[in-house]
């Protein structure tokens, strides 16, 4: 089955908050630090707020919502920080979490960002290899959530001529 990537919309909210609340809890559960993981404390009313301020991406098998991802341009726009990025724990492992990621790396790089990034434990070996699969590096680590988190980068390609002719077309 084909997975099919769509900008979210205020009606997606409780697929996402349900897929997010059960990667977030195995992701938890695998950390061993179930207290730990903010993601497991959002609401409807915070994935709507990252609806208005951030790019909200799902993914779709089917009929079934199956994945989301979330990326916000941090001032003064030249990174990209990607947040609860979620997949079905059943659909995991099938390429719906590699057309999350590359879709969202597009979106970004239609903004003119250069550079992609996000945290993830620096335990969590699969996730680990995935993004370095997907081309990011760690570029350092942090204990401010009680746990050792990898700030993941990956450097994009941005063409300056596409952008700026981009802008005068607007």
């Amino acid at each position: 089955m084909k997975v099919i990537i769509k900008k979210a919309t205020k009606s997606d909210i409780p697929a996402i908050h349900k897929i997010t609340i059960e990667a977030f809890q195995k992701y938890a559960l695998d950390l061993g630090l179930p207290d730990q993981v903010k993601a497991l404390k959002e609401t409807y009313e915070s994935i709507e707020e990252d609806l208005k301020k951030k790019m909200v991406l799902v993914a779709w098998l089917g009929n079934e919502l199956v994945g989301a991802i979330r990326c916000e341009i941090l001032p003064p726009g030249d990174v990209g920080y990607i947040s609860r990025f979620a997949v079905k724990p059943e659909v995991q492992n099938i390429g719906v979490g590699k057309a999350l990621m590359c879709a969202i790396e597009k979106e970004v790089v239609k903004h003119g960002v250069p550079l992609l990034t996000l945290h993830t434990a620096s335990k969590m070996a699969p996730l680990v290899r995935f993004y370095y699969g997907m081309g990011y590096y760690i570029h350092s680590t942090t204990t401010d959530r009680g746990y050792i988190r990898a700030y993941f980068c990956k450097e994009l390609e941005v063409n300056k001529k596409d952008l700026i002719k981009d802008v005068n077309t607007r």
